[in-house]
């Protein structure tokens, strides 16, 4: 069950839900409206391997903005921090930034209960677009769980700013494979 607006308010009161700093004017009927931090991370390499912890570079947004090219994914965040200990946050973009052409989020739209940082943003342009800090880019809705609450614990836990893929600690597990850098 999605939580309405007054709910989301009543939550974020409470203190189960987090989303800091709060702007109430960002708050829709069933979602919030989160801004897009300062930084953005680029991979170096245009091919990427999922087993290598594959170098980036930072990147400041100026005030004047930055135009996103087609053909790479730029890793960005939220200024605000999000998360719940009691509700399953997802974000979306927001119809706007989508008919823009702007994806922000790839397939990473489900963030973990006890998650509660910056949300790290995956930014794909369909065709060049200018960006800005502090612009309203996606939403999150807030939705009850059922069944045992179990909180996030994993390597993205307590980020900030834009965070890198961690996908190649999966391969660490079988250290038989030493292609893998661990």
């Amino acid at each position: 069950m999605i939580l309405t607006g007054s709910e989301i308010l009543k939550n974020i009161e409470s203190g189960k839900i987090v989303i800091s700093p709060f702007n109430i004017s960002q708050l829709n009927p069933n979602s919030y409206n989160f801004t897009l931090g300062n930084k953005l991370v680029v991979y170096n390499n245009y091919i990427l391997d999922a087993k290598k912890n594959n170098e980036a570079r930072e990147l400041i947004i100026p005030d004047s903005g930055i135009t996103l090219a087609t053909g790479t994914i730029y890793l960005g965040h939220t200024q605000e921090e999000i998360g719940s200990n009691n509700f399953v946050p997802i974000i979306r973009g927001r119809s706007s930034v989508g008919r823009l052409g702007l994806f922000i989020n790839i397939t990473a739209d489900l963030i973990d209960m006890g998650s509660i940082n910056q949300l790290t943003l995956q930014l794909n342009a369909v065709q060049p677009v200018t960006i800005y800090p502090g612009m309203q880019i996606g939403q999150v809705t807030f939705w009850q769980p059922l069944g045992e609450i179990v909180k996030y614990e994993g390597r993205y836990a307590g980020s900030s700013g834009p965070v890198t893929s961690k996908m190649y600690l999966d391969f660490c597990k079988n250290r038989e494979d030493k292609s893998t850098e661990c």
